[in-house]
């Protein structure tokens, strides 16, 4: 907003010049972001408090010590959303489609985490949304998104890129183009994917969020390299990474996702003020998830998320293995809980979560010169 509204004085004003450069944005929509969140966060808990209380927000099928819990007031994820949001507002070029179907995916994820968290107290239970109805819901935005943002309407065409980038390998070497109907499928596995993922990883005080804005950072510098045109250079071509033009701008949304998630870990580290609820780790996964697809690094997410996928992967494991012999293969899943139920203290497992997610964004960051 400021980015249109300001730039345009540039040459009469030329303090507003720096909003030519989406490197200033970035660190403004991250600041302001932050900055939003820390001052909102008392008040926006302790009405939360005020409307939850009584009621508990601890599901049932996690470790007992976690009873203790009871009281701490859920759907704080709302806090990350309205800082996100007023940070890219205000710093983002908002003509450019990928900033707002990033957007709609986080913020439309979000709306189905406010459901699931409000029939949670409404209904007086832990249940919430049905998974079935999730994932609905989850399919009419994305296809909605993708028709309104990537379709050409004239020739009946997907204008989203289709390419898939390996990670370690030059694009000049292998980069395959995929169909349109083989390609859309598997961009709706990573969001959704992604977005479950986060979900799932929510149990425990600072687990999500930490490896959620280490993400986002990466993604930031990503969507950046991926866009940036340098005094004539494109930093994609000298990387050997896809070219997207107007990432960049998505950087701007990486960096507010960043700002605002920090914020809400000054509220959420251990032990805990608020919890995060589905409304934020739905939308924050849908947000990661879309900034992978967009900055072409479908694949690469998977190692940027490896945390995610880890925790994802130990319930479907878990399944699998029980229905097929009656037996589980962890203690309790998420494979968080079976570290609780080892004897390991809750903040030791989620600093080493967090340890994790550094050094396997690191490794990602590493494959963009290692090709």
């Amino acid at each position: 907003m400021l980015y249109i509204l300001l730039f345009p004085f540039s040459d009469r004003i030329p303090l507003f010049n720096v909003f030519r450069y989406p490197t200033f944005r970035m660190l403004m929509a991250g600041l302001a972001a932050l900055v939003i969140g820390l001052f909102l966060g008392p008040s926006y808990i302790e009405a939360l408090k005020k409307l939850q209380r009584g009621q508990s927000n601890i599901r049932e099928d996690t470790p007992e010590a976690h009873q203790k819990k009871s009281g701490t007031p859920s759907m704080g994820g709302g806090l990350i959303l309205w800082a996100m949001l007023f940070g890219t507002l205000l710093f983002a070029d908002l003509t450019n489609r990928m900033v707002w179907a990033a957007l709609i995916f986080t913020m439309g994820f979000g709306a189905i985490g406010f459901a699931d968290d409000w029939l949670k107290f409404s209904k007086k239970n832990s249940k919430g949304l049905a998974g079935k109805k999730k994932l609905f819901w989850q399919t009419v935005i994305f296809i909605a998104v993708i028709c309104f943002f990537f379709v050409d309407w004239h020739t009946f065409s997907l204008t989203l890129d289709t390419r898939l980038a390996i990670p370690f390998v030059k694009i000049k070497t292998f980069n395959p183009h995929l169909p349109w109907y083989v390609y859309l499928p598997f961009a709706f596995i990573v969001i959704v994917g992604t977005s479950n993922a986060v979900n799932l990883t929510d149990g425990l005080d600072g687990l999500a969020i930490g490896p959620t804005i280490v993400s986002a950072l990466t993604f930031m510098l990503l969507a950046y390299l991926a866009g940036a045109v340098i005094k004539g250079l494109n930093i994609a071509d000298y990387l050997l990474i896809p070219h997207i033009e107007g990432s960049a701008e998505l950087a701007v949304f990486g960096a507010s996702m960043a700002g605002a998630g920090i914020s809400f870990l000054w509220f959420n580290t251990y032990p805990a003020s608020v919890f995060m609820g589905d409304v934020g780790s739905l939308a924050l996964g849908g947000g990661l998830g879309a900034l992978a697809v967009l900055t072409k690094n479908e694949v690469d997410s998977a190692l940027i998320h490896g945390v995610f996928f880890a925790e994802i992967l130990s319930v479907m494991l878990q399944v699998f293995w029980f229905k097929r012999t009656g037996r589980r293969i962890f203690k309790m899943a998420p494979i968080h809980h079976h570290f609780e139920l080892q004897g390991w203290a809750e903040p030791k497992i989620i600093v080493r979560f967090w340890i994790v997610s550094i050094l396997l964004s690191l490794i990602a960051l590493a494959s963009l010169k290692l090709r």
